[in-house]
């Protein structure tokens, strides 16, 4: 169940890319909306991390890297090496890379839901006042003159209520790996090489998070094996751990932007944003 308004919702956790999330009114938001520029993802050039439903690990993993942050082993999509440089976004015109996969977290925003603790299936369609598509003369207005919501906002709002349906099944998958003690805590490195490939120094640490473990995976009963492919949980595994080898590619992408040679990169340890409760 949905609301525009409702009596104190609450968000859950500390949201990335939100600054300034409110209740939407006809009464506080009336004659508001977005106004979409031609910097349309500035609000993501800063987020390193980018938290994924389950359903989106297939295309995610072309791309990006899939780790589990946090006690509530979040996933999320790694879009960069340090915190505050997202390297899918061009910092010069703040567009983001055409033709990839764009999270379902990022298509949400503005907008995000606040839930109500007295009923777990209702929630209340919030925006971000602190963002910069938000206009007092929008091109989408939120409401019309008589109150009710813009077609805009319905499909916003309809957007959201499927986004939150995703987040359950999410929660269910990490659950299920949980229960079958798959995780562990894993690291990625970079070697830095001299001009022959030799290696210079110690290895640096890129990333550390919560990820499956195959030696886990492996010594699954084939009861529990089952039942992993049947309910589609195995696939989306396979695809978080085929996701490691992207943590090459942003390396390589880094270093572009450095407009370094990977070998004389240096990387910062990326810092884990909050994590969204999911």
């Amino acid at each position: 169940m949905a609301d525009v308004t409702a009596n104190e919702p609450t968000l859950q956790g500390q949201l990335p890319l939100y600054k300034k999330p409110q209740p939407l009114s006809a009464q506080v938001h009336k004659g508001k909306g977005l106004t979409y520029t031609d910097r349309p993802f500035d609000f993501l050039k800063d987020a390193h991390f980018v938290p994924l439903t389950v359903g989106e690990f297939g295309l995610a993993a072309s791309r990006f890297p899939i780790i589990f942050l946090g006690d509530n082993r979040t996933p999320v999509a790694a879009m960069g090496l340090q915190q505050g440089v997202n390297l899918f976004v061009d910092p010069m015109t703040g567009q983001y890379e055409e033709h990839c996969y764009l999270p379902a977290f990022v298509r949400r925003y503005p907008f995000v839901a606040a839930s109500h603790t007295d009923e777990s299936d209702r929630f209340t369609v919030c925006v971000d006042a602190g963002s910069h598509l938000f206009s007092d003369k929008p091109t989408e207005p939120f409401f019309n003159a008589d109150g009710t919501p813009t077609a805009f906002l319905e499909r916003a709002i309809d957007y959201v209520r499927r986004f939150e349906s995703d987040v359950a099944s999410t929660v269910e998958f990490v659950k299920q790996l949980r229960d079958l003690d798959l995780f562990d805590q894993q690291q990625t490195n970079f070697q830095q090489r001299d001009r022959d490939g030799n290696p210079i120094g110690e290895p640096q640490v890129v990333a550390s998070y919560w990820g499956v473990s195959g030696e886990k995976l492996r010594a699954l009963s084939n009861e529990n094996l089952a039942m992993l492919r049947d309910n589609a949980a195995l696939g989306a595994i396979y695809a978080h751990m085929l996701s490691m080898a992207q943590w090459d590619y942003l390396i390589q992408r880094a270093s572009r932007r450095e407009g370094m040679a990977p070998r004389d990169f240096t990387v910062p340890p990326a810092s884990p944003p909050p994590s969204p409760e999911m």
